[in-house]
């Protein structure tokens, strides 16, 4: 990986920011989607320039029908590069070794249908783009546009977080002046939407993390295992 990333591009549009990425960087790039409302706005603005740009689902065995039904009528729409990023063990091999995990140690549930598989997947990838924002949770608040992250494995990765700053309206006007269909899921009050055992609506109004782990825990693993690089950009 090889990238020259000015300072100044912390604080540009999400569009330009993109832009430059793809000018300065260089390597393979991807981007995870959940298929929530942030996601659809990175992967819209990324598809525009990579239509053929990896788009990497976190494939748990455990979303809701509805995210699946989305997930692939928007794959047909949009005609994605979807890779499915599966666990190493199917939903029933791993309930039977260890019960319901995301009853009883939801951490490894995530670490395992989550983390370990998406790290495995990064590996051979050096841009990484997500839909991350400060004003999602308290654990996000400190987030830069633009991180180094090293992958367990000892990879470095270029991670952009292009809507690190937006607030959840811009993200609205956006899905909303695109002509983007939403996750049907929101119309019934969710406001993060993640595993469905694991997904609630909101407990804490204008929290919309609250739903997510019955309030246990913010993060599932993620975004806290890949720790960027001291000298992040």
């Amino acid at each position: 990986m090889d990238s020259v990333l000015p300072e100044k591009l912390l604080d540009e549009s999400a569009e330009l920011l993109i832009d430059r990425v793809l000018q300065t960087s260089f390597g393979l790039a991807c981007t995870t989607c959940s298929f929530q409302a942030e996601d659809m706005v990175v992967l819209d603005l990324l598809r525009r320039r990579l239509p053929d740009i990896p788009v990497l689902f976190l494939d748990t065995g455990y979303h809701f029908a509805e995210t699946y039904a989305y997930r692939d009528r928007m794959t047909s729409a949009w005609n994605l590069n979807l890779v499915n990023v599966v666990p190493s063990a199917s939903v029933a091999e791993q309930e039977q070794a260890s019960g319901l995990l995301y009853v009883s140690d939801p951490t490894r549930c995530c670490g395992l249908r989550k983390v370990a598989p998406l790290m495995k997947a990064l590996g051979k990838f050096d841009l990484w783009f997500t839909g991350l924002r400060r004003e999602q949770s308290p654990t996000r608040a400190n987030l830069e546009t633009i991180e180094e992250n090293r992958l367990p494995g000892g990879k470095r990765i270029l991670k952009i977080n292009a809507l690190a700053g937006w607030k959840w309206p811009e993200v609205l006007r956006y899905v909303e002046g695109n002509r983007i269909e939403k996750l049907p899921l929101y119309e019934r009050g969710y406001t993060s939407i993640g595993c469905q055992p694991c997904t609630s609506l909101p407990l804490v109004p204008g929290d919309s993390r609250s739903g997510r782990w019955a309030g246990k825990k913010l993060e599932c693993g993620i975004h806290t295992f890949t720790q960027p690089e001291e000298d992040r950009r």
